[in-house]
């Protein structure tokens, strides 16, 4: 066989092994994405106790019947004019953000409320978007039923994928302030920094499409990022700030990494906005 002919084989093989290579990435893909996107732990899996012995446990029901369980810290004192709703990021269970529940409550000084997505924790069923929002829809609903708290008294704090959440809450109900802790524009824009070599944007059915959403909200927003998120890219957080309306606040976390602790200054300085 002529040596330019050997040659064309040769690249002929090399581009289907590349294609089928491709193809078999973007079937697991396809058929992973939501393990990738919803990666909690069930209580059984793995259970922190309490931050504090005035944490209650709560349970309510999502419209469709989904049993959500969340934790109630309560206030110091016995007021109620305003209170944190909590929503957590993507891996293990509400119980492992209890030092941030903690910080909230001591910082702002206000109950919060934490809640589990389906599927998480002690929480009934399995974890999706419209899952999660209906999760976030019935933790406004028990404030407001439990606790007689309208949403303008409430503070939504979303951490990570919980930042979707808390938009979506905040666009749905309203509330006083909203403050976004290493957030992203959208969950395929995220997955866009890791996979870059897939159609993200197009084939994933998961969507928390912050951006499409913050410039229609009508509260304080704070956005906080750590200049060295691998995760979320520092830029999604500027995108997602020069959307936003007036009022808003934007903290940058020089060399700071996804979801790392607040130090003093960052809480003094949120907590002055927020107030």
């Amino acid at each position: 066989m002529p040596p330019r002919s050997r040659l064309r084989r040769w690249l002929m093989r090399v581009v289907i092994v590349l294609t089928l290579g491709y193809l078999l990435v973007f079937g697991l893909a396809l058929w992973f994405e939501n393990k990738l996107v919803y990666p909690g732990m069930t209580a059984e899996a793995g259970w922190e106790p309490p931050p504090s012995p005035r944490v209650e446990d709560v349970t309510f029901a999502s419209a469709d019947g989904t049993r959500i369980h969340g934790w109630w810290l309560r206030p110091v004192t016995e007021d109620l004019t305003r209170v944190v709703l909590l929503c957590h990021g993507n891996g293990g269970n509400l119980s492992h953000r209890g030092e941030l529940m903690r910080e909230l409550h001591q910082q702002l000084g206000c109950g919060v409320l934490q809640f589990d997505y389906p599927g998480y924790g002690k929480s009934s069923g399995s974890p999706s978007e419209s899952g999660c929002y209906a999760a976030g829809d019935a933790a406004m609903q028990w404030l407001a039923n439990d606790k007689k708290l309208p949403a303008t008294c409430v503070i939504i704090v979303g951490e990570s994928l919980g930042g979707g959440v808390a938009v979506e809450l905040a666009k749905r109900h309203g509330c006083q302030s909203l403050l976004l802790i290493d957030t992203f524009t959208s969950i395929p824009a995220a997955a866009k920094s890791m996979f870059w070599f897939l159609p993200c944007q197009t084939f994933m059915s998961n969507r928390f499409d912050n951006l499409s959403k913050i410039a229609s909200l009508k509260c304080k927003i704070a956005i906080t990022h750590g200049t060295r998120d691998y995760i979320v890219p520092f830029k999604q957080a500027e995108e997602l700030f020069a959307a936003a309306p007036e009022p808003k606040l934007f903290v940058r976390r020089d060399g700071k990494q996804h979801c790392q602790p607040y130090d003093a200054k960052t809480w003094a300085d949120i907590a002055t906005f927020l107030k």
